[in-house]
């Protein structure tokens, strides 16, 4: 993306600034301002989704959509799109099938 930034998000994150077209709608110190915040994010709530787990009270994919139940609530710190790629992110982190998500609901 950037040679004069040492961090470089995965396509799967840049994609999330891109038109149709593949250009990007977003500056780029933003979109890898953003991709720290979110990867940060995940690995945050990699021990957070072991102890829900591992209590027996859900599935894999109960965690998974319960926490992206709530990075979708309004006034999350992220955008629809940037929590379910913190979901799918922290999926991979924990090795788990990554679930269905709904898809992200328009802005009024």
């Amino acid at each position: 993306m950037d040679e004069t930034s040492q961090i470089q998000p995965p396509d799967s994150f840049a994609a999330l600034f891109r038109s149709r077209a593949g250009v990007l709608k977003t500056p780029i110190a933003e979109v890898v301002a953003r991709y720290e915040l979110c990867e940060d994010l995940a690995c945050h709530l990699v021990e957070q989704a072991q102890t829900l787990y591992y209590s027996g009270n859900s599935s894999e994919e109960g965690v998974l959509l319960g926490f992206h139940a709530g990075l979708s609530d309004e006034g999350s710190v992220v955008s629809p799109a940037e929590a379910g790629w913190v979901v799918q992110r922290l999926a991979e982190l924990l090795e788990w099938r990554a679930p269905q998500l709904p898809p992200p609901v328009a802005a009024a």
